[in-house]
């Protein structure tokens, strides 16, 4: 974990949680790319529609669809190797993602991104897009955010994945879904997110209303 800049007051009243991929940063392009590589390098013929349309697990779940078991820890540590060069450059920004940011730091809160990614990945990322966040938390996914999540109180997790809704419920914060991902509205509703928006432009009005004590 990297605290890339102190919270702007120690008097913050609330913290809430950010998935990176697909919630904050647009990654389809960047990380078809890592993959469109792999399979240059390597002849297996990958699908980088499929791999885009399933962003969210870890890393070496979606490398065992394409190489058998005992390739994948190379496999993974290769797509590591390549992902600065190739997948940051094409990393862009969600729509409404700063916005997103600025709304809870207007209120006093702190933000804090907790991601799938790998931990220098997910710092890199969140650099390159000049996001403003008080931490900074790779390599983890699932419930397993739930830990870093409640290290830093989060009172709220937004994430566009079903895994990110079981991270809320781990940290015992309010779920809220974006359907910016692989799932759409009706499906985050129906796994049991509390909040379901369309995106991240939505996301200002709904703080408004969200009670951080």
């Amino acid at each position: 974990m990297l605290d890339l800049e102190p919270p702007a007051s120690s008097g913050a009243s609330f913290t809430v949680g950010f998935d990176l991929d697909l919630t904050l940063a647009d990654t389809r392009a960047a990380i078809g790319a890592v993959y469109a590589a792999l399979a240059a390098e390597t002849g297996v013929p990958i699908d980088t529609e499929q791999v885009v349309g399933r962003i969210g697990p870890p890393l070496e779940e979606e490398l065992a669809y394409w190489f058998p078991a005992d390739e994948v820890p190379a496999m993974a540590a290769r797509y590591r190797a390549i992902y600065p060069d190739v997948a940051i450059p094409a990393t862009g920004l969600m729509p409404g993602a700063v916005a997103a940011l600025d709304a809870v730091r207007a209120r006093g809160g702190r933000v804090v991104v907790v991601s799938g990614k790998n931990q220098a990945d997910t710092e890199r990322t969140v650099r390159f897009l000049g996001l403003r966040a008080d931490a900074v938390v790779g390599g983890l996914f699932g419930a397993d955010k739930g830990t870093a999540l409640r290290a830093h109180g989060a009172g709220a997790y937004i994430g566009d994945h079903t895994g990110d809704v079981d991270a809320a419920r781990a940290a015992s914060a309010v779920a809220v879904a974006v359907a910016t991902g692989p799932f759409d509205s009706a499906a985050l509703t129906a796994y049991g997110a509390d909040v379901v928006l369309p995106d991240l432009l939505a996301f200002p009005g709904w703080l408004g209303g969200f009670r951080t004590a």
